[in-house]
């Protein structure tokens, strides 16, 4: 049964994050699993200030209090939907600053043999300098777009469609001409983003997938470091259990977790583990 980090793992932050940096820089191997708390470390935070500076205008008509909310609203129209999205889009995807949590994180890990599963579809690992053969980004992408039957499996970039949205928009929506359509079927287009069974497992998914699957392959009898940053409770089957599994199977594995007010592991491990209950970014600049 699961216990958090305060019970039966202990409550000595300090000597934690200095045991938990010990093991980082002295290892070879290194997986790295990051859900949406890395990139709220980051600041790329879906309510709050940033909500408020770019969608306001649609609280104020919606009623919702943040972008995530805003991806499942009903919108009376496709103009509308579109409004959203492009900005969604835009603001999580291309108008992105340099992180310096994603950089600190490359700098402890670039010369080591890494690799990095994520849940999250804001392209901020290969926007801040990690190697692109080295990502499995399993729920998608924000800056692709997917055929919604789909009629066939590949998707398309949409920075340029995306900016030409933004630009065009007025009082919260998109005129039609503006929306994306399928090259196959003339459908209008929608997220590649895995929301249901249509998700389009593209070229690039399946060769990440497989570089994923080579990684775990070679490793998982090896001494490997599966470093778990910000993961919650949503998709817990995609890295959490995979990470407890992996390391209980293994005796030189080590099983570190680092997430502010959500962090819980197997007593089963424990002797392997370090769970940290703290803000990722002070953790990694300490690291």
């Amino acid at each position: 049964m699961p216990v958090d980090a305060a019970g039966f793992f202990g409550d000595n932050m300090d000597e934690k994050i200095s045991q938990a940096a010990k093991i980082i820089r002295g290892a070879k191997n290194i997986l790295i699993g990051a859900g949406a708390g890395l990139s709220t470390a980051a600041g790329y935070t879906y309510s709050g200030e940033r909500f408020q500076k770019y969608f306001a205008d649609f609280e104020k008509k919606y009623g919702f209090h943040d972008m995530y909310s805003g991806g499942f609203y009903p919108y009376p129209t496709a103009g509308e939907f579109w409004a959203f999205w492009c900005r969604n889009i835009f603001y999580n995807r291309y108008d992105q600053p340099p992180s310096e949590v994603h950089r600190k994180l490359l700098e402890i890990v670039r010369e080591k043999n890494y690799f990095v599963l994520t849940t999250n579809v804001d392209h901020l690992f290969q926007n801040n300098g990690f190697d692109k053969a080295r990502l499995f980004y399993t729920q998608g992408d924000y800056g692709l777009f997917q055929c919604p039957t789909p009629c066939h499996e590949k998707t398309y970039d949409n920075e340029e469609i995306v900016r030409e949205m933004i630009a065009a928009q007025k009082n919260m929506s998109v005129p039609e001409k503006y929306f994306p359509r399928c090259p196959k079927c003339g459908e209008v287009m929608t997220t590649n983003l895995r929301i249901d069974d249509r998700f389009v497992e593209d070229f690039g998914w399946k060769l990440a997938s497989n570089h994923y699957r080579k990684f775990l392959q070679k490793n998982l009898r090896a001494e490997i470091v599966y470093l778990e940053l910000g993961v919650g409770s949503n998709t817990p089957g995609i890295i959490k259990y995979p990470f407890w599994e992996f390391t209980a199977e293994n005796p030189k594995a080590r099983y570190i977790c680092i997430n502010k007010g959500e962090i819980f592991a197997p007593k089963e491990i424990a002797a392997q583990s370090i769970l940290i209950d703290a803000d990722i970014k002070e953790v990694l600049m300490q690291i």
